[in-house]
């Protein structure tokens, strides 16, 4: 646990208090002959949320709790440090003059500290001169920076808060350009006695720096296909997060093992800031193989083969063979940068696998051109899939030859070419056929699907995912079952096996269908050691008519959260229909933001 540690500044007339407080002395040195481990339970009263917390940061007693070499007279030492550790902690929220009661006491071989506070009376800010001068003082980053500060007169003294618009507009200065800036005045004055403070606080700007040249090390793509990857220009302003973007385009590249974007010393004649990026080459062969598990798949496993570097112009290709319990999949893919090689490309896709959407066996052989584009703040992908498509029924078997062009959206935020669409998050894809493509069947099917979290507190979360699915076609019969609707499974409507809804032909087969409507809430609490346990309703259908009613089902879930991914195991029961036991679901999703 951090603490808010109190700001250097000038305080007058400030006094200390005595602790007053209840420790059994004999008690103590009954136990002062045995040294063993002891729990100690704390117990605060009079403050909470971050004073609180940060009185138990500062506390001895706490960070000391968990060795097992504390003795009672040792415990005790710690103890009578308390009431100058829960001042100082007080201070940096404007309460200078606590009264803070404190009483220790043995439980068997633990110990127990209550400690009751009085903050006192707060003190207040009687003035807060927070300015910007400078050539970069109508700058609107910084007018937004003084303007949302929470420093003004009538508030009460938080160190927190003068040190948060402190720290904002030295780093907003570096970051923008403003290299020479520096604050004139930073300082802090307050008189205990009369329960009063005042704060100086102004950043002389200096002038801004642009980019100077950029000097380039390394032979393994074309210079010029290289230089697209940098997210700026020379004579640009200089900007530290366009610099860190040009390190992560260049490392999400593939290219490159090793890759430094540094600056250089900046020139104050011209007030420039000169590059330079040192790039090493990656293998060019990669090889990966993975297994996993998961309710609706059973056990898969991947075997993928990946050309990094198949010539200067940075095209690279990958083969992967996939497996499991209801797909066999091998897929082949040349990738061609274009435009920003960072987020566009043009790619040739091949597919042969053999899918089981509930009681309908699938096997195709696609071919699918693309052409990744970045328009604003979205990626689209537009794309033609040339399917041959085999479908088997318990009493029916189909061949289609598909001719289906496609588009697709989705949000341009936090995505690369490294990192594309992998179902989490807002999507929209449009795909479609007709006869006169040559195609064996007449469509247009729409899909959308959105993904979002709401931090209700620091540690309550509100997860809300939902799918949309819709189909016109004249005759149903002719839609083929790889580009129906299927409902059920980990990422569907949990308490029912994947593809599990959906309605049925004649012979009762589940054969999917025209729309699909799937809804999800969950409400997650943090827990300590990146745990989280969650509670959820999921809702939704794979229909012929948006009418049709959808099945319901409930549960919990416990979350492991590692920096990237999660780890979930959910119990959902289904609500909807009778006779169905509570269904196991485990699912590996990447944290959303």
């Amino acid at each position: 646990m951090s603490a808010v540690k109190p700001s250097d500044g000038r305080h007058l007339n400030s006094r200390p208090d005595s602790i007053r407080c209840g420790v059994l002395g004999v008690a103590l040195l009954a136990f002062a002959a045995a040294a063993a481990h002891a729990d100690i339970k704390i117990e605060i009263i009079g403050v909470d949320g971050a004073m609180r917390d940060n009185v138990l940061a500062y506390l001895s007693l706490q960070r000391y709790a968990d060795r097992d070499d504390l003795d009672a007279a040792m415990i005790e030492r710690l103890f009578q440090r308390t009431s100058g550790e829960a001042r100082s902690a007080l201070r940096p929220f404007g309460y200078y003059e606590p009264d803070i009661h404190g009483n220790l006491q043995p439980v068997g071989k633990n110990w127990r500290m209550r400690l009751r506070i009085e903050p006192g009376t707060p003190i207040i800010l009687a003035s807060a001169d927070v300015k910007v001068s400078g050539p970069g003082a109508e700058d609107a980053i910084f007018r937004e920076i003084v303007g949302e500060s929470n420093l003004s007169a009538g508030t009460r003294l938080n160190h927190a808060e003068y040190e948060r618009t402190k720290g904002e507009l030295q780093r907003t200065a570096a970051a923008t350009g403003y290299l020479d800036a520096k604050l004139i005045k930073s300082e802090m004055f307050v008189d205990p006695a009369k329960h009063v403070a005042a704060i100086q606080l102004e950043l002389d700007t200096g002038p801004r720096y642009r980019f100077g040249k950029t000097t380039i090390e390394q032979d393994v793509i074309d210079q010029r296909l290289f230089t697209k990857y940098l997210r700026y220009r020379e004579h640009d302003y200089y900007d530290a997060i366009a610099v860190l973007g040009t390190q992560f385009a260049l490392d999400d590249s593939q290219y490159f093992s090793v890759v430094e974007v540094a600056p250089g010393e900046r020139d104050r004649e011209t007030l420039t800031v000169p590059m330079h990026i040192r790039a090493e080459p990656v293998r060019r062969d990669r090889y990966s193989i993975g297994f996993g598990y998961g309710t609706d798949t059973k056990f898969r496993g991947t075997l993928s083969w990946d050309d990094r570097r198949i010539n200067r112009a940075g095209h690279r290709s990958r083969v992967a063979i996939k497996a499991s319990s209801i797909t066999r999949q091998i897929t082949g893919q040349y990738l061609i940068p274009v435009g920003d090689p960072a987020l566009e490309k043009l790619s040739l896709d091949a597919t042969f696998g053999t899918d089981k959407l509930a009681d309908v066996n699938t096997r195709t052989v696609e071919l699918r051109p693309g052409l990744t584009q970045v328009l604003g703040r979205w990626q689209r992908v537009l794309f033609v899939r040339f399917t041959k498509a085999t479908t088997e029924t318990p009493t029916e078997t189909r061949r289609d030859s598909l001719v289906i062009p496609g588009i697709s959206y989705a949000p341009l935020a936090g995505r690369t070419l490294s990192q594309p669409y992998i179902g989490y998050g807002f999507y929209a894809e449009l795909t479609g056929s007709h006869h006169s493509l040559g195609s064996d069947a007449n469509y247009l099917r729409l899909d959308v699907r959105d993904e979002r979290r709401f931090d209700l507190s620091p540690r309550w979360h509100l997860i809300a995912r939902g799918e949309l699915g819709v189909s016109a076609v004249g005759n149903f019969s002719e839609l083929p079952a790889s580009e129906r609707f299927f409902a059920g499974g980990d990422r569907s409507v949990r308490g029912f096996a994947l593809n599990e809804l959906s309605p049925v032909d004649a012979n009762g087969n589940k054969v999917g269908g025209r729309h699909l409507i799937v809804a999800s809430l969950e409400i997650e609490r943090d827990l300590p050691r990146r745990f989280a346990i969650a509670a959820f309703v999921d809702a939704g259908n794979a229909v012929n008519k948006l009418s049709d009613p959808l099945e319901y089902s409930a549960g919990l879930g416990v979350r492991w959260k590692l920096p990237v991914i999660s780890l979930g195991i959910d119990v959902a029961q289904a609500l909807s229909r009778s006779g169905l036991g509570p269904r196991l679901h485990l699912n590996i999703t990447p944290n959303l933001k």
